[in-house]
């Protein structure tokens, strides 16, 4: 569920007009802060919560190159019950200091900081997009270090079918995920918040919690008519790191793996829009294994 917050956002992307800043091209910006849960454990009882801890997020997006498109996002915790909640901490929160090894308890906040980015190729005969995101869990030299990320690509066109488009990722929720050896038990955990980087039991960031690997694969086809089709096939490896006493996973106790395939239909008509969907789930692990298979009809009606 979404954090409460208030954010203040650029709701147009005209470029500077001075031309110190002009070629940042088209951009939007964006700032919120909120609060998380008043409670002292999560939602399914497992975890302690430090209660009434504050949420920072920012974001900037720009484009200075029609083919080229880049992103940087900051997000924090800070205050929280019985924890120092002053402007001085929210300011040292905002220049980064916040990431003492010496005396962790004394940090006024925990962040991650990362960059993404996307690229298309600038000839029409071309139709393909890379694209990449890293968050970084700590900081080194202040700049963001220990990545976790994402990457991927896709191509578009048209056929006798209809137009189309294709996209392959993976997702990797481990620290230090380029290396052959990443990182297990760091991402969205700190020492100060002991229900980690979480609200309401669940992680803010990738739905499969830390030390997780998800490749997937999606297709999606549009009718002449309108009508569209979209496939979704996904393989996840949960937890690689295992838990330990200080760290439970969201998701799953120890590793394991889920396949998982979905296929979508859509239709329009005059007075609204049918969505039908089917999808099944292969679970294999030490504490669940099996399949199962799920379905949903939705009808919106048209105003």
């Amino acid at each position: 569920r979404p954090i409460p917050s208030l954010t203040i956002e650029r709701n147009y992307t005209d470029p500077f007009k001075t031309r110190w800043l002009r070629w940042i091209g088209p951009w939007r910006a964006s700032f919120s802060v909120g609060q998380a849960e008043g409670s002292t454990t999560a939602r399914d009882g497992t975890l302690p919560v430090l209660p009434d801890v504050k949420f920072l997020g920012a974001r900037v997006d720009f484009r200075p190159r029609p083919w080229l498109e880049i992103a940087l996002s900051r997000t924090a915790q800070f205050c929280g019950k019985g924890r120092v909640c002053s402007l001085t901490a929210l300011k040292n929160v905002l220049i980064g200091h916040d990431n003492s090894t010496t005396n962790p308890n004394g940090n006024p906040g925990n962040q991650l900081a990362g960059y993404d980015f996307r690229i298309t190729s600038p000839w029409k005969k071309l139709p393909i997009a890379g694209y990449a995101q890293f968050i970084g869990e700590d900081e080194a030299g202040a700049l963001p270090s220990k990545f976790l990320g994402l990457l991927g690509g896709e191509i578009w066109g048209n056929s006798p079918w209809g137009s189309f488009r294709l996209r392959g990722e993976i997702a990797d929720s481990a620290c230090e995920f380029t290396r052959k050896d990443a990182i297990f038990d760091c991402a969205y955990r700190n020492g100060v918040f002991p229900q980690g980087y979480t609200y309401r039991g669940r992680v803010i960031g990738h739905a499969m919690d830390g030390d997780g690997r998800m490749y997937s694969a999606a297709a999606l086809l549009v009718r002449p008519s309108g009508e569209s089709y979209s496939l979704l096939v996904r393989k996840v490896t949960l937890n690689r790191g295992g838990s330990t006493p200080e760290r439970n996973h969201a998701l799953s106790p120890v590793p394991s793996q889920l396949k998982n395939l979905e296929l979508q239909y859509n239709r329009g008509f005059s007075i609204g829009q049918i969505r039908l969907g089917l999808g099944v789930d292969d679970s294999s692990g030490p504490t669940r294994k099996g399949t199962d298979v799920r379905g949903f009809v939705e009808w919106r009606q048209g105003y």
